[in-house]
């Protein structure tokens, strides 16, 4: 048993990567995603997560790249008509450690659309059809670009972390606007290797 508390408060010690330290995290939370440039739209809840690996690359300083299942989109207003659009979001950071376990950090994104739905209570459609059926050439974009800046506060190696991707790339093809915007927030537990 005091072999054990032991190990348990030396894992309480470390709060972030040594330098050539590797780890990987196992991390779940919510997107509040919305769509800029549409003043029709309002923020839709979705859900986020995947693994993320980390490098101490030096004493203060993280490199981390992630794969992500991300759940985002957005509400139409004053109906129930959602835009869900779901992607395999790969994040490349770098993160600071500004004091022990609190971490600055951003990077790049690049997302890979599986979904593009709207949906209505049980009903929904193709992104494609739908804007057809109306008379708009339009489809979803495949590939979606962006840039996730953030902190993270990390304890006894459970990591909180709260990011905003800013998109650059448009969801939609032929249409002036509606880039991704999304604020995630995630808890992951870090197991250094």
């Amino acid at each position: 048993m005091m072999i054990a508390a032991m190990m348990i408060a030396a894992l309480g010690v470390s709060a972030q990567n040594e330098v050539g330290q590797f780890s990987v995290m196992p991390k779940a939370g919510i997107n509040i995603s919305s769509l800029t440039k549409d003043d029709g739209t309002k923020s839709k809840v979705g859900f986020v997560g995947g693994l993320e690996f980390a490098y101490g690359a030096a004493e203060n300083f993280e490199v981390t790249a992630g794969v992500l299942y991300s759940m985002q989109g957005a509400k139409v207003k004053n109906t129930d008509l959602k835009v869900n659009m779901d992607y395999i979001n790969i994040p490349i950071l770098a993160q600071y450690y500004i004091v022990k376990g609190l971490a600055v950090k951003a990077g790049v994104q690049v997302g890979f659309n599986t979904k593009a739905k709207f949906s209505d209570g049980n009903t929904s459609v193709d992104v494609k059809d739908f804007y057809n059926a109306i008379g708009i050439d339009t489809d979803k974009k495949t590939v979606d670009f962006s840039i996730p800046v953030g902190l993270s506060y990390e304890y006894a190696h459970v990591v909180l972390d709260a990011r905003y991707n800013i998109g650059l790339t448009k969801s939609f093809k032929n249409f002036d606007g509606d880039k991704n915007s999304v604020f995630q927030i995630t808890l992951g537990y870090k197991f250094p290797f």
